[in-house]
C-alpha cells in the first residue's frame, strides 16, 4: 500500500480537528456564548498553526525540499491542499460569524457599525476616541525617507490609502500610503451608551471607530480607502543550544528575533484598494504561492473570548456553572501525605479540584520533617499558588529543585520571569537537557520519617496550571509507592546532574525507553491474542502521528488485538482498512472541556494493566522530549481508569468516529440513548469503582 492509503497526513489531519472546533460553533444545541468562544479558538488555533506549521513547510519549499514524508506529500503539494482546506474553513467560519450576530441581536446585544449610530451616540464614541484612542495612535507614512515599518506578527492594522486635498479621488498621481496599528493594548469591543429607554447592548469595534475618524490623523490629506490587514510570523525559534553560554539570555534573544520572522500569512479585509495590496505584497515578500486570504468580517476573531467576558447578564446563555469537588480522599483527612502513607489517590480534572496540587506542594513546604521538593514546570497560570509555595519552601532552607522548560512554545517569557522568581529566592533552577523539551509532569517530595526517608509523588497528564485544571480533562496520581518513589529520585537525579539513563523500576521515561515500554506492552497483547487469550488496547492521547508506534498497531490489529483508540487532535492512522486495521476503531471528542488526558489500558490476557503518561504518541513526545509513563498499581484506581476510558467509548453525543477514508463521521445514537461522556462524567464518582459504568 502507499503512504497516503496507509497513512493520514499530520497536518491535514489537523485541519480535520479545527474543523470539530468549528463545528462546536455550528452546533445550535451549544449555548450562544459557548458558540462565539468556540469561534474564538478556531482563529486561535489557525494562528498557530500558521506559525509553525505551515512556516516550517513554507522554509522546506524554499529551499527546494521535495522529498514526499511518509504519507506520500511533498511540501509543496501539502501547501496547496492546506491552503484549500484554511480558505475552505475560514469562509465556514465567518458565515457562521454572521449568523451568531443575528443570533446574539436577538438577545438584545448588537456589535454594530459605528455608522449605524445616532448622533447621540456619534458625538459620545467620537469623544472617546479623541479622549482615550487618539493620543495612543502613530499614524506611519508609506514614502522614499520613510521606509516601511515593521508589521508585528497577529497584530491588527489598517492600510491607509490617501490623496492631497484638492486632487480628484480616483486619479493615480501623488497617491500615497500609510500604515496605522490598531493599538493591542486598548479592548478592541468598545461599548456605546444605550439609547434612551432601550434595553439592549451596543459595541463597536475599536478599528470600525479608527476607520470612521482617520481623518484626523491625516490633515491635509483626503482619504481614499481604509482597509485592515493582519500578517502571520514564523514564531518558531531556531535554538544553538550546545553553543549557548547561557540558554535563559539565548531564548530571550530568539523571543526578539521572533519579532522579525517571515511572513507566512496575509490576511486583508475584502476590497482592499489595489495600490495598499500591491504595496503589503511588495513589502512582505511573500510568495507568489501564498494569496492574500480576503476576509469579509472583522480580521481575527480571536477578540471573541475576550467580548464574551465583558458582556454582563449573559450566564444563561453559557454552560451551566460547575464548581470542581475537593477530593473525597483528601477532604477529611488532617493532611495529605498522612492520606498517602495509606493508599494511592487519583484526581481527575476538571470534576475534582486542582487545590489538592497546590495543598500537596503546600504542606510539604510548611513541614519540618520535607527535606527536599522537586518538580518540572511546562506552562504555569499568571499567579500560580505553586511559585509562591516553592519559594517559600525553599526559603525555609528546604532543598528546592525546580526543572523550568524555557522552550515551551509561546510561553517562554512568562517561564524566564518564574525561573529568576525562583532563583532568587534560593531555589536550585535548571533550564531541562540540551536539545529535549522537558515535557513530564511530576513532583517528588522527600519526609524524614521514623529515621528513613520516605518519597511522595505526584505525576499528572497535564500541566501545573490552576486555570487550565478547570478547561481540560487531566488526570493525576499521588502515591508513595517505593518503587515510582526512586525512579523519581533517579530522574531529576538524570535531568539536573550527570547521572546515565537508570534502569528504571517502574516507570518509562522517554526519549530512550518510552517508546520500547509502549512496544513490549504492543507485544504482549499480540501475544495474548495469538494464544487465544484477553488481548486488547484502550488509549486516549491527544495526538497519534508517529509512524513506528502506528504500524506497531496495525501489526497488532492483524493479530486480532481489539483496539480502541481515542484522539483528540492529530491522528495519522486509518482505522478500519481491510488486512490492515480493521480491528481498530478511532474515535474523537471535542466539548466543553479539552481533552487532554493521556489514558492507557491493556487487556494483559486477564491482568489488567493500566498507565498515565504525559506524551502523546508523536514523533517529538517519543525522541524529542523529557516524558514519563507511569503505571497504576492500586487496583481501584486502574478500574476507575477504565471505567472513564469506557465511558468516553460510550460518548455517541460529541464523539466523532474516524473512518478509513479520513473523515470524522458523528455517531448514529438512534439505537441508544444519547450519552455524554464529558457531561456523564461531571456526576462526580460516574466513572469510579462504586459506580455503575459497564468496564
Amino acid at each position: 500500500m502507499s503512504g497516503a492509503q496507509k497513512y493520514i497526513n499530520r497536518d491535514l489531519s489537523w485541519l480535520e480537528f479545527n474543523r470539530r472546533v468549528l463545528e462546536e460553533a455550528e452546533d445550535a444545541s451549544t449555548p450562544l456564548m459557548e458558540r462565539l468562544s468556540f469561534l474564538s479558538i478556531v482563529s486561535s488555533n489557525l494562528d498557530e498553526f500558521m506559525s509553525v506549521r505551515v512556516a516550517g513547510l513554507q522554509e522546506q519549499r524554499k529551499a527546494g525540499y521535495a522529498k514526499t514524508d511518509f504519507t506520500g506529500y511533498t511540501p509543496q503539494g501539502l501547501l496547496k491542499r492546506i491552503t484549500k482546506r484554511t480558505f475552505r474553513t475560514v469562509r465556514q467560519q465567518y458565515k457562521v460569524y454572521r449568523e451568531l450576530m443575528k443570533l446574539l441581536s436577538r438577545e438584545g446585544i448588537e456589535l454594530t457599525n459605528v455608522q449605524e449610530l445616532d448622533a447621540e451616540q456619534k458625538a459620545l464614541i467620537k469623544m472617546h476616541f479623541l479622549e482615550i484612542i487618539y493620543p495612543v495612535l502613530t499614524p506611519m507614512a508609506v514614502d522614499v525617507s520613510r521606509p516601511f515599518p515593521l508589521v508585528h506578527s497577529k497584530e491588527l492594522y489598517l492600510a491607509v490609502v490617501l490623496k492631497p486635498e484638492g486632487q480628484v479621488i480616483g486619479t493615480e498621481e501623488k497617491t500615497v500610503c500609510a500604515i496605522v496599528q490598531v493599538p493591542s493594548i486598548l479592548s478592541r469591543v468598545i461599548p456605546v451608551r444605550c439609547r434612551k429607554n432601550s434595553r439592549r447592548s451596543c459595541y463597536v469595534l475599536l478599528e470600525d471607530l479608527l476607520k470612521e475618524n482617520i481623518s484626523l490623523l491625516f490633515s491635509g490629506y483626503t482619504t481614499e480607502a481604509v482597509h485592515a490587514f493582519r500578517v502571520t510570523r514564523n514564531s518558531d525559534l531556531t535554538l544553538n543550544e550546545e553553543g549557548a553560554e547561557d540558554l535563559l539570555q539565548e531564548i530571550e534573544k530568539e523571543l526578539r528575533r521572533r519579532k522579525h520572522g517571515l511572513p507566512v500569512r496575509l490576511e486583508v479585509e475584502k476590497g482592499m484598494h489595489p495600490h495598499a495590496l500591491q504595496l503589503l505584497k511588495e513589502e512582505l515578500e511573500l510568495s507568489p504561492e501564498d494569496e492574500p486570504l480576503e476576509i469579509e468580517g472583522p480580521l481575527d476573531l480571536g477578540f471573541l473570548s475576550k467580548f464574551v467576558s465583558m458582556l454582563p447578564n449573559v450566564d444563561h446563555l453559557k454552560y451551566e456553572k460547575t464548581e470542581p469537588v475537593y477530593p473525597s480522599e483528601f477532604d477529611e483527612a488532617d493532611d495529605i501525605l498522612s492520606v498517602l502513607r495509606e493508599k494511592d489517590v487519583l484526581v481527575y480534572h476538571p470534576y475534582e479540584s486542582f487545590e489538592a496540587v497546590n495543598d500537596f506542594i503546600l504542606e510539604a513546604a510548611a513541614d519540618s520533617d520535607v527535606l527536599a521538593i522537586k518538580m518540572t514546570l511546562y506552562r504555569v497560570s499568571v499567579n500560580s499558588v505553586l511559585i509562591q509555595a516553592l519559594a517559600g519552601a525553599a526559603e525555609a532552607g528546604k532543598q528546592v529543585t525546580v526543572v523550568v522548560e524555557l522552550k515551551a512554545r509561546f510561553d517562554e517569557e512568562r517561564n524566564i520571569a518564574w525561573a529568576r522568581q525562583l532563583e532568587n529566592a534560593g531555589c536550585h533552577v535548571v533550564y531541562g537537557l540540551v536539545g529535549l523539551k522537558t515535557h513530564a509532569k511530576i513532583t517528588l517530595v522527600v519526609r524524614r520519617e521514623d529515621g528513613a526517608l520516605r518519597r511522595y509523588v505526584h505525576v499528572g497528564t497535564g500541566n501545573y496550571n490552576e486555570n487550565t485544571a478547570r478547561l481540560y480533562t487531566d488526570a493525576g496520581l499521588f502515591t508513595s509507592h517505593p518503587d515510582i518513589g526512586a525512579d523519581a529520585s533517579a530522574l531529576f537525579n538524570e535531568m539536573t546532574g550527570y547521572s546515565t539513563p537508570h534502569d528504571w523500576r517502574s516507570i518509562a521515561v522517554a526519549p530512550i525507553g518510552l517508546k520500547d515500554k509502549l512496544f513490549e506492552l504492543i507485544d504482549r497483547e499480540i501475544e495474548h491474542a495469538q494464544a487465544g487469550r484477553p488481548a486488547r488496547i484502550v488509549a486516549k492521547m491527544n495526538s497519534l502521528s508517529n509512524q513506528q508506534m502506528i504500524d506497531k498497531l496495525y501489526e497488532a490489529s492483524q493479530a486480532g488485538v481489539k483496539i480502541d483508540l481515542i484522539v483528540r487532535g492529530v491522528c495519522c492512522l486509518r482505522p478500519g482498512v481491510e488486512g490492515l486495521s480493521e480491528n481498530i476503531q478511532v474515535i474523537s471528542i471535542v466539548d466543553r472541556y479539552l481533552e487532554h488526558s493521556r489514558i492507557m489500558a491493556f487487556a494483559g490476557g486477564g491482568e489488567e494493566e493500566a498507565y498515565i503518561s504525559s506524551a502523546d504518541w508523536m514523533t517529538r513526545n517519543l525522541s524529542r522530549r523529557v516524558e514519563i509513563l507511569c503505571p497504576v498499581y492500586d487496583p481501584a484506581i486502574r478500574r476507575s481508569l477504565i471505567n472513564l476510558l469506557q465511558l468516553n467509548l460510550q460518548d455517541n453525543v460529541k464523539a466523532r468516529r474516524l473512518s478509513s477514508m479520513g473523515a470524522y463521521v458523528r455517531i448514529d445514537k438512534e439505537a441508544q440513548a444519547p450519552l455524554r461522556s464529558q457531561f456523564a462524567a461531571a456526576e462526580l464518582g460516574l466513572w469510579k469503582t462504586n459506580s455503575n459504568a459497564k468496564a
